[in-house]
């Protein structure tokens, strides 16, 4: 919400110096957060010229320049020759004139010779002076019926020395969508008086009591018990001229308030809008057919909205209608075909209260959201509907030409009465820990417009309060108490960090999970957090059965990620995009599978809480399991002297993998493997023991393309749930051996098609206890080798905790481990 500081000092004092910081500063203190501050940006001296003379010059690459003599007042140096090149006036013209010295945001103004002359100033169009959007053509006062003497301020009288506060309002807080509203929390907050612009509407203009305008609601399909419209109010104003403009100062409220001027009509529902909160709309009553029905939408019917979008309208959207059928969205947006034009002299001014959620609720079905569908789906003052329709017909009287018609009108519905909340005396600073006295809360909430009913005994235990209108978000009496702390002062809450119970902290699987990250972050990748929303085709890329949402927060991501993966190389390609050529990444989350008989095919109502046996139903939920994932691409070492580039593959997705697997005190074994989304012979299959828990590769180039990757993608994912059930952290520990290891090499030859990982753990068997550590350092195919052999070399290390080995028992044990390698897989020794 922006709060042209002009408009709210009609309503309540505000400071003459630096406003706008004061304003922001009492705002937070009663719980509006602060946003920004618009305007002010406009420097003089800018004032009103009159052009005197003007001259055409043809200039050599075509254009056509004016050089004009303009009347700014004696005060600002007389008559000053400008060069301009707009064509839209002519002599005589008032004009907005920029002398030297002022600035227009950045842009300063000074005197500067172009086109052989020295232009002393710059004559001011309506989107250089940030009122509007027009660029090609000046500002002509005369036009637009703007008042002003030659040589006064034109800042003042376009009131663009004014200023904008903006906050953010909550969506419980839809009184603060006004400056009646934001007048009367400032005031609350500061103590000072309130003049509400509601009664000074209703004081300003009587409209009596007129009949004789056909009106009913009919609403036969209410949403949560509640009826769609309560209280809706027709007035008529006859002979408006649509064609006058709307006065400067209603323009520069309107656009600090963040509204364009559309025509003098328009602008001055908007205007009330602003002001009251209270949503309006005017009808051409000539092009009205009948009276006005409130209704629910029948099977099959449009409409055209003011915006010229053909909509079909849902049975559950509430309608202003006439003989021939709808003509607005109720609380949304009206209808083309009622629509005010140029030509509009008699309109009929609607003033209603509709139900939040009927307004919510088809504002987003229509994908359709208006100034004022945002107030009514928040709340708006049932009580203020009559204000806000006389506020709207003095205004069309006073700027518009119109003439009240007191015969001509209708009223259907009233304001309800506002629940009593029973509160005890005390429970404010009971629930708070903050000594707020009762003076001090029953000041609080009189503040807020409640009413306080202390009973008859002096002593009374208990007030009976009863909430403003405008606040139905006051329902119980917690909501009375966050209030009184609100107005009274946050800061009188007391800070106090609650004591953690003894024999609490991380579970191990929190811990587990810490360890991983910290392990794989300290070896130099980088964390990544990827939302677990993802397309149909990253959810089915790795052939598991993904589940889709009902209700998503992106339509075209409604499936929840069946491995991590595959949303990761959005967060790659976003970051190849920023210039990042080099990454190594990391995620720790949750995958969804889904599961027999997951959801549900009827939500509950969010109304009150569901029975159990919905609650039951609704638990149904997919597996979630755990995952770790890598991705890298680029340059793991970058070229240097003496050194070449070195780029990732798969056997860095493997080291990563393994990395994991160690920190949760686990050994990782590899064997080859085969994945649809997988480089075929690029991939690995990573085991504890005999249980796969994850896979390793190098991702398939197709996939990487269609991702704009480059060609090699090193990816791991391990299964992080089944590796916390293995881990042994802090189970095993392994002293520093006091004698020395004895090491030899065992060169095998074996198949081709063997695995280097199942020959690999034939050798560690067949060793036995004394191989402390056994590693593959070569894997050659060539000259010496008979087709379809090749040669593994493996690096062996033998210690005993006891004694130093002798290089006999080292042999004896590398032979047991050949013997093995023999037996299952035809090894020999390499020659």
């Amino acid at each position: 919400m922006r709060i042209p500081l002009s408009w709210l000092a009609e309503h309540v004092e505000l400071p003459k110096e630096g406003a706008a910081e004061w304003l922001h500063e009492q705002l937070v203190r009663v719980g509006f957060e602060e946003e920004a501050v618009h305007g002010g940006d406009l420097r003089g001296p800018i004032v009103v010229g009159r052009v005197l003379e003007l001259v055409e010059e043809p200039q050599k690459n075509g254009k056509v320049i004016r050089w004009c003599q303009v009347d700014v007042g004696e005060a600002n140096g007389g008559v000053r020759g400008i060069v301009c090149g707009a064509l839209n006036f002519v002599e005589g013209d008032r004009v907005v004139v920029t002398l030297p010295g002022s600035a227009l945001g950045d842009f300063e103004i000074a005197a500067r010779k172009t086109y052989g002359h020295v232009s002393d100033g710059m004559i001011a169009s309506v989107r250089e002076l940030g009122i509007g959007d027009d660029h090609d053509g000046i500002m002509r006062l005369d036009e637009l019926g703007i008042p002003g003497e030659v040589g006064s301020d034109a800042l003042a009288l376009l009131g663009l020395d004014d200023q904008a506060v903006e906050i953010n309002v909550t969506p419980d807080r839809g009184y603060a969508l006004s400056i009646r509203g934001i007048a009367r929390e400032l005031a609350s907050s500061i103590g000072a008086p309130f003049t509400d612009p509601a009664e000074t509407a209703r004081r300003a203009v009587d409209l009596g009591t007129p009949s004789g305008f056909g009106l009913s609601i009919d609403d036969d399909a209410p949403i949560r018990g509640n009826v769609g419209c309560s209280r809706f109010i027709v007035r008529v104003v006859r002979g408006i001229d649509q064609t006058l403009p709307t006065p400067a100062w209603m323009v520069s409220r309107l656009r600090l308030a963040g509204m364009r001027s559309v025509s003098i009509g328009v602008d001055i529902t908007n205007y009330v809008m602003l002001e009251l909160g209270q949503p309006t709309h005017a009808y051409d009553l000539g092009k009205l057919r009948g009276g006005i029905a409130v209704r629910r939408a029948h099977e099959g019917e449009r409409i055209t909205t003011l915006d010229g979008v053909d909509r079909a309208l849902h049975a559950e959207d509430l309608l202003i209608t006439d003989e021939r059928g709808p003509i607005g969205i109720a609380g949304v947006m009206g209808g083309a075909e009622t629509e005010m034009d140029a030509s509009t002299t008699d309109v009929a001014l609607e003033s209603a209260t509709f139900d939040s959620v009927s307004i919510g609720r088809a504002s987003r079905r229509h994908r359709l959201i208006s100034e004022a569908s945002k107030r009514y789906e928040r709340g708006v003052d049932p009580a203020v509907a009559d204000a806000a329709a006389a506020r709207v017909a003095q205004l069309l009287v006073e700027l518009a030409g119109g003439t009240i018609d007191t015969e001509l009108g209708a009223e259907v519905g009233g304001v309800s009465e506002m629940r009593p909340i029973a509160i005890p005396v005390g429970y404010w600073s009971e629930l708070t820990g903050a000594d707020y006295t009762t003076d001090e809360a029953r000041r609080a909430l009189l503040a807020i417009g409640a009413s306080v009913d202390e009973g008859e005994a002096a002593d009374a235990a208990s007030w009976v309060v009863t909430p403003p209108t405008w606040r139905p978000d006051l329902v119980d009496r917690e909501g009375l108490v966050e209030e009184v702390a609100r107005i009274v002062g946050f800061d009188r809450i007391p800070s106090v960090l609650p004591v953690a119970p003894p024999g609490r902290g991380l579970t191990r699987a929190q811990r587990l999970r810490r360890s991983v990250a910290n392990g794989l972050a300290a070896a130099g990748l980088t964390e990544v957090l990827v939302a677990p929303f993802v397309t149909e085709r990253q959810a089915r890329m790795t052939g598991d059965e993904p589940v889709r949402l009902e209700n998503p927060l992106d339509a075209e991501r409604p499936w929840l990620r069946t491995a991590l993966v595959p949303a990761m190389l959005d967060t790659a390609h976003r970051n190849l995009g920023r210039g990042l050529t080099d990454l190594a990444l990391f995620e720790l989350g949750r995958v969804f599978h889904a599961v027999d008989d997951q959801g549900t095919e009827h939500l509950p109502e969010a109304s009150a809480r569901p029975a159990d046996a919905v609650l039951a139903e609704l638990d149904r939920l997919p597996a979630q399991p755990d995952r770790a994932a890598v991705l890298m691409l680029g340059e793991r070492v970058r070229k240097q002297p003496g050194r070449a580039a070195e780029r990732y593959g798969i056997a860095d997705a493997v080291e990563a993998s393994a990395r994991i697997a160690r920190t949760l005190g686990l050994e990782l074994d590899v064997r080859q493997g085969q994945r649809e989304w997988l480089h075929p012979g690029r991939a690995a299959e990573l085991l504890v023991g005999d249980e796969v828990v994850g896979v390793a590769g190098e991702l398939l180039p197709q996939i990487a393309a269609d991702a704009d990757l480059p060609r090699v993608v090193a990816v791991a994912e391990l299964d992080l749930s089944a590796l916390q059930r293995l881990a042994r952290v802090g189970l095993d520990t392994q002293l520093i051996a006091p004698v020395p290891a004895a090491t030899q090499d065992l060169s095998l030859v074996v198949p081709i098609e063997v695995p280097a990982g199942d020959v690999c753990r034939a050798v560690r068997e067949g060793a036995g206890a004394l191989l402390e550590h056994i590693a593959l350092v070569d894997d050659y195919r060539g000259q010496g080798l008979e087709a379809g052999e090749k040669s593994l070399t493996f690096a062996l290390r033998f210690r005993a905790a006891d004694r130093t080995l002798t290089a006999a028992e080292a042999s004896e044990a590398k032979l047991a481990g050949l013997a093995v390698a023999t037996e299952r897989f035809g090894a020999r020794l390499r020659e």
